[in-house]
């Protein structure tokens, strides 16, 4: 029987180490349905974070590095776009396909929540930011016309849960790379209400098989299922352009 309860995870960045734990975590708790929030496949094992969603008939939603190979103006010799050409030749050509044909939004039913809007950066968009720094004014804006009274993003890797004109809007976090102080899968559970979740998993192995499989910005990528205390708030204020401190 249904139970309306919908997992939302976002911001994988292939990291298969991080989102098998979390499966794991969604078969216990009988979840009716899995919504991805994009930035599935760019990381070190993409392919396999993929497929492994794909296979539990996952909705999901484009994320700005979901465009593998959107890169017109780029310098090719940068860092991150050889990431990306790397991650795209293990993609290959269905898997990238699918990844750039994903919608901007989806609306699920979720418990006594009703109706729920899942995006990536803000409503319709992959890029724009929300962070639990936006200011209300912003926040309205990005928020102009949308008619659920709940909205789950990710993008910025921060949870957060706030509320402004009666719309909710809540940051899932990040799965694979989050800007968390403490290192785990952050993700989200909605039914009978909001549940901010965390899944630990095995990290060390997840920063060793990231080197192992030869992937270009492995050093970036783990450094960021480090501890860091400050690591929430320092990229949230860069992130809205306000001083560090």
């Amino acid at each position: 029987m249904p139970n309306g309860r919908v997992a939302v995870i976002s911001d994988v960045h292939g990291n298969a180490w991080a989102l098998e734990a979390v499966l794991a975590e969604l078969d216990a708790l009988d979840v009716d349905e899995i919504v991805v929030g994009g930035d599935t496949a760019s990381g070190p094992r993409p392919m396999e974070t993929l497929d492994a969603l794909r296979e539990r008939g996952a909705r999901f939603v484009r994320g700005n590095a979901d465009r593998v190979l959107d890169l017109q103006g780029a310098d090719t010799g940068a860092a991150w776009v050889q990431a990306r050409y790397w991650v795209a030749e293990r993609l290959g050509e269905e898997r990238l396909a699918f990844l750039a044909g994903l919608p901007l939004d989806v609306v699920v039913e979720a418990g006594s929540l009703g109706r729920v809007r899942v995006c990536h950066g803000a409503p319709g968009s992959d890029t724009l930011t929300i962070t639990y720094l936006t200011p209300d004014d912003r926040l309205r804006d990005l928020l102009e016309g949308v008619e659920e009274q709940v909205v789950v993003c990710g993008h910025t890797h921060v949870q957060f849960d706030r509320t402004v004109d009666g719309i909710r809007v809540v940051n899932c976090g990040s799965v694979g790379a989050p800007y968390e102080p403490e290192p785990a899968a952050y993700w989200a559970l909605l039914g009978d209400g909001v549940e901010l979740r965390r899944t630990d998993y095995d990290v060390e192995a997840a920063i060793a098989g990231a080197f192992a499989a030869g992937y270009p910005k492995a050093e970036e990528a783990t450094s960021f299922l480090r501890p860091d205390p400050a690591r929430a708030e320092r990229i949230s204020r860069l992130i809205e352009g306000l001083p560090e401190y």
